[in-house]
């Protein structure tokens, strides 16, 4: 038997980190074993390609640099951690996975889906989430998150535009994989928002564990 995969997905603001702890504590409300990480990151090497994409510098970065540069850390992680994991029955809850490639590569950058799917099949032809939570958020909003945060990295000094295409694109990533996505409306409260997350888990649970 294998571990599984969880994913959390939706765009900058949309509340990934906070809903993340909530995963956590119904699989350990379980008793399941579980690690967490991130992408892109999630071992030395592809923290390390996270700067490059994350901050902002005089270069201007090409949208296809940004999707090698997105699965070359990819690669690097699960290697190094997620496969691994996965083959000793650990379970992986991962903020972002190749559903974000998808999102905002594909979507936000305009960049032809083919070429995700190509470097998806070539980097994890075997491996697929299996279970996806995307956060849907209005953008207005999830932009005011965002800037009440602080200091903004690349991808969250976008404009309003490349994030609708985003949400739009994990709008159409959620239609198109009904059996493994799950998506939440995360403009409700805090509350109602848990209380969605930890069911759809806790569904997941009892169907696999």
């Amino acid at each position: 038997m294998t571990g599984k995969l969880i994913t959390i997905e939706g765009t900058e603001g949309a509340g990934k980190s906070t809903n993340l702890k909530v995963i956590v504590d119904t699989l350990r409300e379980a008793n399941i074993e579980f690690i967490t990480t991130r992408e892109p990151g999630g071992t030395l090497l592809a923290e390390n390609i996270r700067k490059i994409l994350l901050e902002k510098g005089s270069e201007i970065i090409h949208e296809k640099t940004e999707v090698l540069l997105m699965f070359a850390s990819r690669m690097q992680h699960l290697s190094q951690l997620i496969e691994p994991a996965l083959n000793k029955n650990i379970w992986v809850v991962c903020d972002r996975f190749t559903d974000a490639s998808f999102a905002y590569q594909g979507y936000g950058r305009g960049l032809d889906l083919s070429i995700i799917s190509s470097l998806k099949d070539i980097v994890h032809p075997q491996i697929t989430p299996d279970l996806t939570i995307v956060l849907d958020v209005p953008v207005k909003i999830a932009m005011d998150r965002v800037r009440k945060r602080g200091k903004l990295d690349r991808f969250e000094q976008e404009n309003l535009n490349f994030f609708n295409k985003i949400r739009n694109g994990y709008k159409e990533i959620v239609k198109n994989n009904r059996d493994r996505c799950i998506p939440i409306d995360a403009s409700k409260s805090m509350k109602v928002v848990e209380e969605a997350i930890r069911g759809s888990v806790m569904e997941f649970i009892k169907k696999h564990n």
